[in-house]
């Protein structure tokens, strides 16, 4: 067992004809929007990923709203109906897993009285040839991811957040909760490789984040917009190419990073450290170059981020906003009001970049990264200082020379360019009246 109590599971191969005995963990533990059509499920699985292209979201037509009330059973994810499906006695959670490697699902989804959920492409999409579980079935399969003191946090909090490796074919970050008096689950699979920058199609401008001396850099964005997997790059370009003690500070540990010309330490918050602001006050005296913070959820933390940034080292963070200025609010709001002129003068001098970004579909399936780049200049400074946020917007799309770009031109960049459709990008805009203005344009 190594420290962060995360589990290591074996990706064994699906059996032909599955027994109705429990699942069996692997010998080996490493403790650390439309619906579309149904995935078929494969006779066996193979040993590695297959490079599978996803199922693509069904077109809906419009309809009668009558008609489409009528018709409301038939869409639901319930498929009890269906006679050829495997009994619950013998759902077992890695054919579960492989299944989300297979079909390159983001997340697995598991609650009583569905069938397993995969999103793909960001549309959640029931995997056929499975009924709906029921309790115990729910249980036995997010128990089988837990050792025995994760079960107890389980069921005395409610809720936990873990994390377990699954042998060759990738990670698994997981939320077991409870809801409506059952267990429940969400698996987000991490993958085993980590992808450079200029790989997962940002911004050439974010490789350059990696170079800052000192300072804070955020990436923000809502749930499942890639933010880990940004920083998991820019951590790996600075480990492949410097010689930099990196601590992380995650809830749970996603990507894993092995020491190549820096010395990487992870840090896991309830394994390794009782809380972020715990581990933020320690790492002072850790003798950090770069300190990543999985996520700044309250004051403490996001003063201790501030205050790690002001003392000479590079602080990445993350953050659940949207836009650069709606970040730059976060963090100032969240300080008593007679503080809050103070934090504006400490964030105008440490600040150095932001990086809002989201995930978009894209036409012919997949999805694509779109970002707002915000990069810490003389007049990004002043605002800051002076509280006018609301004025990053004007600066950004005046600062294209130095690699800075609006959400909203961006998009627009990506409907120009044949990747995504006008509607798709519409829903992401950040402000409407400006994105219009930029498409007809």
């Amino acid at each position: 067992m190594e420290q962060s109590g995360q589990v290591n599971m074996g990706a064994a191969p699906m059996p032909q004809a599955p027994t109705a005995a429990p699942v069996a963990m692997p010998q080996q533990m490493d403790m650390q929007q439309p619906m579309a059509q149904p995935i078929p499920a494969p006779q066996a699985m193979p040993p590695a990923v297959e490079n599978t292209p996803a199922a693509a979201p069904i077109a809906m037509s419009p309809v009668d709203p009558v008609a489409q009330q009528a018709q409301a059973p038939q869409q639901s994810f319930s498929i009890q109906a269906i006679s050829n499906t495997v009994p619950n006695s013998e759902v077992r959670i890695e054919s579960l897993l492989e299944e989300c490697v297979r079909t390159k699902a983001s997340d697995l989804h598991i609650q009583v009285g569905l069938p397993p959920i995969l999103r793909i492409d960001g549309a959640l999409q029931p995997v056929s040839g499975y009924g709906d579980l029921d309790e115990g079935t729910v249980e036995r399969l997010v128990f089988a991811t837990l050792e025995e003191d994760q079960k107890q946090i389980l069921i005395k909090d409610k809720e936990f957040d873990y994390s377990f490796s699954f042998g060759d074919l990738g990670r698994f970050r997981v939320n077991a909760f409870h809801e409506k008096g059952n267990i429940a689950g969400a698996f987000r699979l991490i993958p085993n490789e980590i992808q450079s920058i200029n790989e997962l199609g940002m911004p050439s401008i974010v490789t350059s984040f990696a170079d800052f001396p000192r300072g804070l850099v955020l990436v923000t964005g809502p749930t499942g917009s890639g933010k880990s997997t940004t920083l998991a790059a820019l951590v790996d370009k600075i480990n492949r190419e410097k010689t930099a003690h990196i601590i992380t500070i995650e809830d749970p540990i996603e990507f894993t990073h092995k020491s190549i010309r820096s010395v990487v330490v992870q840090r896991e918050v309830h394994y390794d450290t009782y809380s972020f602001s715990a581990a933020l006050r320690s790492a002072l005296r850790e003798d950090p170059d770069v300190v990543l913070i999985g996520e700044m959820r309250d004051l403490e933390t996001i003063s201790a981020a501030i205050t790690i940034a002001e003392t000479g080292h590079l602080v990445f963070a993350t953050l659940h906003t949207n836009s650069a200025s709606q970040s730059i609010d976060r963090m100032i709001d969240v300080f008593p009001p007679h503080q809050q002129p103070q934090v504006r003068s400490q964030l105008s001098n440490i600040l150095q970049a932001i990086c809002a970004q989201r995930l978009v579909p894209a036409i012919g399936g997949g999805r694509v990264v779109a970002a707002e780049i915000l990069i810490a200049n003389p007049a990004v400074r002043s605002v800051i200082r002076e509280g006018k946020t609301h004025q990053l917007d004007t600066i950004i799309q005046t600062g294209a020379d130095q690699g800075m770009q609006t959400m909203d031109r961006t998009l627009v960049k990506l409907i120009q360019t044949g990747v995504i459709t006008y509607d798709t990008a519409r829903e992401f805009a950040v402000d409407l009246q400006e994105f219009e203005r930029l498409a007809r344009g």
